[in-house]
């Protein structure tokens, strides 16, 4: 049956975007309208959209009016410059919290305006996790809402939106009884912790990082409200929208290729590395990253274990990527040491991002947790080999090459330690010097689907499940 679907995101491509948030949310939204689903889509219009870029009317009555590319979904960009004109997505100002409470509530203020009667309402993250608990407080008696169910995916559980109880005025409800009321004696108020409690169903964005965060290890706080829900929680793992991400008809590629024709590939890493002015070095492998530069994604292991290789000429590395200092200063540092060997660019660059993805040999992601990631997935179809730590997301996605059997699609690694990424690396250089082996990785590799066909009918599937 076709459903009728709100979907809240603070940011979504190719509007707004700073991480995998904004690339889920497009292609979910996009993959099931095309399902036949009604899908309207809510979310902010920051003040660095260029509506006319993006052939977009200017917005009437508080919002700009636009369509997912690809799909019948309407978007709804919700226009209060007072919030969202600002430099950037998201701020460390302290009325940060006011903000996305005022697009969850314009949510609300859009459906009824519209006279649309959302089955589900869909949050993302903590910027809309207040979604199910006004509807429980505000909406539940009113007809148009009576029968919404509410789904809260958190796409990544480090982030909580956290703000000093002073400010609970700024929730807005009438019934406090219903906050967090240790959380208020603490002196704080946390959206996603409300998200968690009050959403019918709760996603996050692999199997194996649902089960990561009920345990203290990797719950950041929330372990105890989620293991409290039991079987409320689920993982469903991200697809990739592969009109955007295929070697095929990649549009940022000059060159295009498949598992049939890998010199092309070949000749896109020579241009690339031209580019980037190294040189082409025959049997020295191109490592790549495509990343935030924080603590979450792992980059202190290669502080020992990726110099002494660059060193002697075993391995190159583009890297492209924002964020901490300590992981800039050190692939800045390794650019000056290494200008022969290393490329580093700082911030992000879709176009650069698809180079890289294109032109790598390996692709690092030692991610000390990751929810799901999404660039391993990528990789996998660029026939560029994943090399991931096993947690999360990634455990899901990659499987670790044997040899032997000629089964597996990357390299995995166990322990959070120099060590293993050493291991990890050293597995790799033995890898593409082997040339039988390494044409059956590239091989496997490519041959894998993640296609939001199919994970978008697992969300379809929760929502049935939720209105039966």
């Amino acid at each position: 049956m076709s459903l009728r679907i709100a979907l809240l995101t603070s940011e979504i491509v190719p509007w707004s975007k700073t991480g995998g948030l904004a690339d889920v949310t497009g292609a979910l939204a996009k993959h099931l309208a095309i399902a036949g689903h009604d899908v309207r889509v809510f979310t902010p219009l920051y003040a660095d959209i260029d509506l006319a870029a993006h052939g977009i009317a200017p917005p009437r009555d508080g919002v700009a009016r636009a369509t997912v590319p690809g799909s019948s979904a309407s978007a709804y960009l919700i226009d209060d410059p007072a919030w969202f004109a600002r430099p950037g997505i998201y701020t460390e100002d302290a009325d940060e919290h006011r903000r996305f409470i005022a697009l969850t509530r314009a949510a609300f203020a859009m459906c009824r305006n519209l006279g649309f009667s959302p089955q589900i309402l869909h949050c993302n993250d903590w910027h809309t996790a207040f979604g199910p608990l006004l509807l429980a407080a505000e909406h539940a008696s009113d007809p148009l809402f009576a029968g919404t169910r509410s789904v809260l995916t958190i796409h990544n559980i480090g982030y909580q939106g956290v703000f000093a109880a002073r400010d609970v005025a700024d929730v807005g409800l009438a019934d406090r009884g219903r906050l967090h009321q240790d959380d208020l004696r603490a002196g704080i108020v946390n959206p996603l912790r409300h998200g968690i409690l009050y959403a019918h169903a709760i996603t996050t964005v692999s199997p194996t990082y649902a089960r990561e965060i009920c345990t203290p290890e990797y719950g950041m706080g929330l372990d105890p409200d989620l293991r409290a829900r039991g079987g409320a929680v689920s993982g469903i793992l991200n697809g990739v929208d592969y009109d955007e991400w295929d070697p095929r008809r990649d549009r940022h590629l000059p060159i295009h290729y498949d598992a049939r024709t890998l010199a092309a590939k070949a000749e896109l890493k020579r241009t690339f590395l031209a580019r980037a002015g190294l040189p082409f070095r025959l049997g020295v492998p191109l490592f790549g990253i495509v990343s935030r530069l924080v603590a979450q994604k792992g980059f202190e292991l290669l502080f020992d274990t990726l110099p002494p290789l660059l060193a002697r000429n075993r391995a190159q590395l583009a890297v492209l990527g924002s964020g901490d200092a300590r992981y800039v200063q050190f692939f800045e540092k390794l650019a000056r040491d290494f200008p022969q060997a290393v490329s580093f660019r700082g911030g992000y660059d879709e176009p650069h991002a698809h180079w890289i993805e294109g032109a790598s040999d390996f692709f690092l992601m030692p991610s000390r947790y990751e929810p799901c990631g999404l660039n391993q997935m990528y990789s996998l179809r660029y026939g560029t080999v994943p090399i991931v730590r096993r947690t999360g997301g990634l455990a899901d996605s990659v499987e670790h090459f044997d040899r032997a059997t000629g089964r597996g699609t990357g390299i995995v690694f166990n322990d959070f330690d120099a060590p293993a990424m050493s291991w990890a690396l050293t597995r790799a250089l033995t890898l593409y010097a082997d040339s039988g082996a390494w044409k059956k990785i590239v091989a496997n590799a490519m041959a894998q689907d993640f296609s939001w066909t199919r994970q978008a009918a697992e969300y379809v599937a929760l929502y049935e499940r939720l209105l039966a």
